[in-house]
């Protein structure tokens, strides 16, 4: 084979090397680790995209090349060039025998992540080195395929992304959760939802959805909480509870199925058991509000009715199910002052909760909204809520009102779930929470 020179030379990334099996091919990185055997030894390369076992051989690449063995410290950036091979026992099925490296930077101090335990604080602090870990990157990679999901979906169901503002001048989900700020001597909020927007989206294109972060200034330290998060939220006109559980139902059901096709690495990486998700199939259980309480007083709970469930009530009720549980019709109290009542029994609010199986929580939460105008007053005036904020979302009812349902999914708590983490921490690139701003 006749040697081309390194300008020439194409360059690849590690999870494309298949297409250049017997071909010599250039690719940029990062050092993972270096092990020694003898005469050779071998270098494990990370570009992003996986890693990939480099095989230096004395003889077979520069001298200079070969004697970089000893001089290499993790996460040095280095170009390497070098032949194809197919290796069934090397991860990816290929390596690279080395012919060049060529150290780009040179990293003196010793890198802080090793091999040894750290603790979460230290962890956390160095959150803008963790993500480079195997699990770390997994998360990040399946949250990235739950992302393309989501957009896919509503792109091949015809919904509009219509964003949402981040500053707002009232509250969606209660004024207790607020981060208030000054916007030029006026008092605003970062949003709680884009979900009244989405109203007003629904009302144009009849189906909208935003996607983005929300802010939620809950004084929680629990593994399911963060000050920051994404959700999707879509809105549907001439749409009824039941349609609208239809619609979440289908959004999940084709996530699950992209990630175990496209993330079988990644989740494999987690441990994650692949059968639990693949249970995850249409049609979900459907149960009332009146049956959830049931199930957890016939497992002994002394639940108080009327309340919403807490993390250990949806984790009794989830364990009766292999897939995820939708949980309707709820007292009115539970709900959003702009949830629609049942028309059949006024204490209703024709709401739902998505619950995840295997103890992860609500990862869905909808319903069908007030469409009348003089019942949505007179519930803003009953939880307090000042009108003139409002004026603008009481003219979507003044101005061809119609039936109209939609629903939230909170990105990172559902990326817990698929991932089978512990801590929604780790489903977000740079966290944020009660003790933590930075990185």
């Amino acid at each position: 084979m006749v040697r081309r020179n390194l300008l020439d030379m194409e360059t690849v990334i590690i999870k494309n090397l298949g297409k250049y099996s017997g071909e010599e091919v250039k690719i940029n990185g990062w050092v993972y680790n270096t092990r020694s055997v003898g005469k050779i030894w071998f270098l494990i390369l990370r570009d992003g995209s996986g890693l990939l076992q480099c095989v230096v051989v004395n003889g077979e690449c520069d001298s200079e090349s070969f004697n970089l063995e000893q001089d290499l410290n993790q996460e040095d950036s280095v170009t390497i060039t070098g032949l194809v091979k197919k290796e069934p026992r090397a991860v990816g099925g290929f390596e690279l025998s080395v012919k060049t490296i060529s150290i780009v930077n040179h990293t003196t101090n010793e890198y802080p992540i090793s091999n040894k335990e750290h603790g979460t604080d230290f962890l956390m602090s160095n959150r803008h080195l963790w993500i480079r870990s195997k699990r770390q990157n997994s998360i990040l990679r399946i949250r990235h395929q739950i992302v393309k999901s989501i957009r896919d979906f509503f792109d091949n169901n015809d919904f509009i992304l219509v964003d949402s503002p981040v500053f707002t001048g009232n509250a969606v989900e209660g004024t207790t959760t607020l981060f208030e700020l000054d916007y030029f001597e006026k008092k605003a909020y970062l949003t709680q939802s884009g979900q009244l927007y989405q109203e007003a989206g629904a009302m144009a294109f009849g189906k909208s959805y935003c996607f983005g972060p929300v802010f939620r200034a809950e004084k929680s330290k629990t593994r399911r909480h963060l000050t920051e998060f994404w959700m999707v939220e879509p809105e549907m006109a001439y749409c009824d509870l039941a349609q609208n559980m239809d619609w979440m139902e289908s959004l999940v059901s084709y996530i699950i199925k992209k990630v175990i096709k496209k993330c079988e690495n990644e989740l494999n990486i987690l441990d994650r058991d692949i059968k639990k998700l693949e249970c995850v199939k249409s049609p979900f259980p459907r149960i009332t509000y009146d049956e959830a309480v049931g199930i957890l007083e016939n497992n002994g709970i002394d639940f108080n009715y009327g309340k919403d469930f807490g993390a250990a009530d949806e984790t009794i009720i989830s364990n009766q199910y292999k897939s995820p549980v939708m949980i309707h019709s709820w007292p009115v109290d539970t709900k959003a002052f702009y949830m629609k009542r049942d028309e059949n029994n006024n204490n209703l609010a024709l709401g739902v909760d998505m619950i995840a199986p295997e103890g992860y929580g609500e990862i869905v939460g909808g319903g069908q909204r007030e469409d009348n105008i003089d019942i949505l007053i007179e519930t803003i005036r009953h939880h307090d809520l000042p009108l003139k904020p409002f004026e603008w979302y009481l003219d979507l009812r003044k101005y061809g009102s119609v039936p109209h349902s939609g629903f939230g999914l909170g990105l990172e708590r559902f990326v817990a779930w698929v991932c089978g983490t512990t801590h929604i921490r780790e489903t977000i690139p740079f966290p944020r929470t009660m003790a933590r701003l930075e990185p």
